[in-house]
C-alpha cells in the first residue's frame, strides 16, 4: 500500500442515524439529511454522494490528463456516474459506471484522457480490484 508523504486536505463530517441520519462537515458546507435508497425520505444516501464525489473527482483528473496531452477540454464536459448497491453471497456490495461526456473531442484522443484520468484519479485507486467498474465514453 501507497503511504501519503503529504497531506493535502483532510474531510472531516460527523455523521448519526447511518441510513436514516444526517451528517455534517466540520466546515458547515454539507449539512444534510440522509435517506435509504428507494425510500420516500427527503435527505440524499451514501450511494449518490459516492457517485457525485468521484465523478467530480474524476473529472479533475480529467483536467490534469489534458494538461499533460496538451488538449482543451471541452467546455460542455461531464460525467454521468451510477453506483449501484447490491448483495452477493449474504453481503453488501458496490457496482459503478461512469459515463464520460467530452463533446467534440476525436474518441482515441478522448479516451487517452478517460485511461489516464482512471490510473491517477484517488476514488478510482481506491475501488480498483475492489468493485466492478466500467468507465466509457458517452456515444
Amino acid at each position: 500500500m501507497t503511504q501519503i508523504e503529504k497531506v493535502l486536505y483532510t474531510a472531516k463530517t460527523h455523521t448519526t442515524g447511518g441510513r436514516d441520519g444526517a451528517s455534517r462537515s466540520s466546515d458547515g458546507r454539507i449539512d444534510l439529511k440522509l435517506s435509504s435508497p428507494g425510500t420516500a425520505g427527503t435527505g440524499t444516501n451514501p450511494e449518490q454522494l459516492f457517485a457525485a464525489g468521484w465523478s467530480a473527482c474524476f473529472l479533475g483528473a480529467m483536467g490534469i490528463a489534458a494538461g499533460k496531452m496538451k488538449v482543451e477540454l471541452p467546455a460542455d464536459r461531464a460525467i454521468d456516474a451510477e453506483v449501484d448497491l447490491g448483495t452477493a453471497d449474504g453481503g453488501y456490495l458496490l457496482r459503478a459506471r461512469l459515463t464520460v461526456s467530452l463533446p467534440g473531442l476525436d474518441r482515441t484522443v478522448a479516451q487517452a484522457i478517460v485511461d489516464a484520468a482512471h490510473q491517477t484519479c484517488p476514488y478510482s485507486k481506491a475501488t480498483r480490484g475492489n468493485i466492478d467498474v466500467v468507465i466509457a465514453l458517452a456515444e
